[in-house]
């Protein structure tokens, strides 16, 4: 990869903040070298639309999320606080929309469903003095409230974890909001902020017409719920429901893509969306991984694993010498998907130097879990390869020589040419919003 003379985090070496071991790494590639998010114009003029990848995306000021969160990207980010990121320069195409659009993949052609969302209490974003000024949104009709039943419904079969055959009434939708649970399941509730793996089956109300879905593409979709950046038919409607329940949800207008519906996924503005949900795992911002724990072998540094909000204690064993290739140690085997490379996961670590143990990071003490894309070069050389290939719910340990995380560059409290270790619960993964090149 080439080298960044210029790394991702000199400004935090003098505040003497925590750096992100997660975070872009020195040699990484510059900002618009890998994931993007493409955002057509007629996104910023709407609600949602649909892109087709290698659009060129416009210029448009950044939003700092309300909500402190970590993200991790090919855009160089400058840290404000231990969990509070905004960008550097403009010309990051991902960093550019970060907090203020999640792009939701529902087919396997590539094509992303985009929702842009302002949240009403919030005041507009100052734009730099060089950016464009977004178009304004069209007024859109309030989100009617959520109800369980209404006069006519759509029917459902099939079992949870396939595809659903949704069969419409003769007669049209009456504009009720509808989120019916079909059946619930026995695992954990979603949350505001939790992380929830779903699929879904979709079709076209008004016109019939089916819409392909995630159960088409292969892959569940991977996001955090409940915080107004999805179309309400996706972002309230799995609120208070648990892992391993199927919802059938009726979004009107209002619910899914406003006033101005959705030409290129082929829903008119008075169009009813019909939604199956299957919420397949939920995680909450502060989970951690379960199971039987097995010891790493004798050359690994011990594990102590902390209580709440504290990051688990790395001991490295006497005599520890930098090692010259990555070592991977399963502690907690999952019994989920494996990690495939270009998914978005979820994770909980902790960070310490190899030499002393001495922690430099950890996202338990923010008790808020991270997210990155795997394969891009998004995090350092031993998490990309580290983690692809694991299982979902599992802890594992990697031993990373410097040549594969910071390499000859300090980083805050971590010194140049440093081994790290890392204690890493896989909590999730999925397709997400970075998974666009």
């Amino acid at each position: 990869m080439a080298e960044n003379p210029t790394g991702p985090r000199e400004a935090d070496t003098a505040s003497g903040a925590v750096a992100d071991p997660a975070a872009p790494r020195p040699g990484g590639p510059l900002p618009g070298d890998g994931e993007s998010i493409v955002i057509p114009p007629s996104i910023l003029k709407q609600q949602a639309g649909w892109t087709a990848p290698g659009q060129a995306p416009p210029q448009i000021p950044s939003a700092k999320p309300e909500e402190p969160q970590v993200f991790a990207s090919t855009v160089r980010k400058q840290q404000v606080s231990e969990a509070d990121y905004e960008n550097v320069g403009g010309g990051g195409k991902l960093g550019a929309v970060l907090g203020a659009i999640l792009a939701v993949l529902l087919v396997g052609s590539g094509i992303g469903l985009y929702v842009v969302t302002q949240n009403k209490d919030s005041k507009p974003a100052k734009a730099a003095d060089s950016a464009p000024s977004a178009p304004a949104a069209p007024s859109q009709a309030p989100v009617p409230p959520i109800k369980d039943s209404a006069k006519v419904l759509p029917t459902v079969a099939g079992d949870f974890g396939k595809k659903a055959t949704i069969t419409l009434p003769s007669d049209q939708a009456d504009g009720t909001f509808v989120v019916k649970s079909l059946s619930e399941g026995d695992g954990a509730k979603v949350d505001k902020g939790s992380w929830i793996t779903a699929d879904f089956t979709l079709k076209d109300w008004t016109t019939g017409k089916d819409i392909p879905g995630s159960y088409d593409n292969g892959k569940p979709q991977l996001f955090q719920a409940g915080l107004g950046k999805l179309i309400p038919a996706l972002d309230t409607s799995v609120v208070g429901h648990k892992a391993g329940s199927r919802l059938l949800v009726v979004a009107p207008p209002a619910a899914a893509f406003g006033d101005a519906g959705n030409q290129q996924l082929g829903l008119g503005a008075k169009d009813n969306l019909v939604l199956v949900i299957d919420i397949q795992r939920v995680n909450g911002p502060d989970s951690r991984v379960s199971g039987d724990v097995t010891a790493p072998p004798a050359d690994f540094p011990s594990v102590k694993v902390a209580g709440d909000g504290k990051a688990d204690e790395i001991t490295p064993p006497a005599g520890v010498t930098d090692p010259t290739e990555l070592k991977t140690a399963v502690l907690v085997q999952g019994k989920g998907p494996k990690v495939e490379s270009g998914e978005k996961v979820v994770v909980q670590y902790s960070g310490a130097l190899l030499k002393d143990g001495k922690a430099f990071d950890s996202s338990l003490t923010r008790k808020q879990a991270f997210s990155f894309v795997t394969g891009g070069g998004s995090v350092i050389e031993g998490w990309d390869k580290g983690i692809v290939g694991q299982n979902v719910g599992s802890r594992i340990e990697l031993v990373i020589p410097a040549s594969m995380a910071y390499k000859d560059q300090a980083q805050a409290s971590i010194p140049a040419n440093s081994s790290l270790v890392f204690v890493v619960d896989i909590l999730d993964a999925g397709v997400g919003s970075a998974d666009q090149g």
